[in-house]
């Protein structure tokens, strides 16, 4: 409380509304939650939301440290965190639409674990510079520079983290409410494979616009 007391309603309330901006706009987390929690479940989506909140947290802490200052002052190491996220998320584009040939039965779904999404989450978010630069370039301005920068730092860091765990356990919840509306093979196999062609395009736009 006295550190949120450090940090006046008009820096605290901006900064709350462009967290929720930028959870509103499509970006790979949106369009991997949609297709796990509408084909697969809640229980995969609610994985992987807890895999997108760690890695939130690890970047923000990495940024509060200095550490995320230092990958974006380093185009090499900028660069191949950004290749490397297009790369994981075009093979997880692949691996949906490949999914989506195979038999999608119940006892498929159970030998697949909730860990390995709670991994994709984990990975795209940490081979994602783009949360990097915004820990670093956007929420340094809502930091009261005459007061503790650090303790500001993680608060709003936790904050952060929060709005998008709310964001995303949304996604999730609506996203897999269209699944008894996948019952049916054919429609199930099109809707996956627009869902991972989705995917597959934000993975090249991410790349072309970072």
């Amino acid at each position: 409380m006295e550190v949120l007391a450090q940090i006046s309603w008009d820096r605290l309330l901006p900064f709350i509304i462009a967290c929720i901006v930028i959870e509103s706009t499509p970006g790979p987390n949106m369009a991997f939650l949609t297709i796990v929690s509408a084909t697969k479940g809640r229980r995969f989506g609610f994985a992987m939301v807890l895999g997108i909140a760690l890695g939130l947290l690890i970047i923000g802490f990495a940024a509060a440290a200095g550490l995320a200052a230092t990958i974006s002052n380093s185009e090499v190491l900028y660069q191949t965190l950004r290749f490397g996220g297009v790369a994981y998320l075009l093979w997880l584009a692949y691996e949906e639409w490949r999914d989506a040939d195979g038999d999608l039965s119940a006892v498929r779904e159970k030998e697949q674990s909730r860990l390995s999404y709670f991994q994709h989450g984990l990975v795209v978010n940490i081979l994602n510079p783009k949360a990097g630069v915004f820990y670093v370039t956007i929420l340094p301005n809502f930091i009261n520079p005459d007061d503790i920068v650090l303790p500001q730092a993680i608060t709003l860091t936790l904050i952060s983290v929060a709005i998008a765990t709310i964001a995303h356990v949304l996604i999730v919840l609506f996203a897999s409410l269209l699944r008894p509306l996948l019952d049916n093979p054919k429609r199930k196999r099109l809707v996956r494979r627009t869902l991972s062609g989705m995917l597959a395009a934000i993975a090249l736009w991410f790349g072309i616009t970072s």
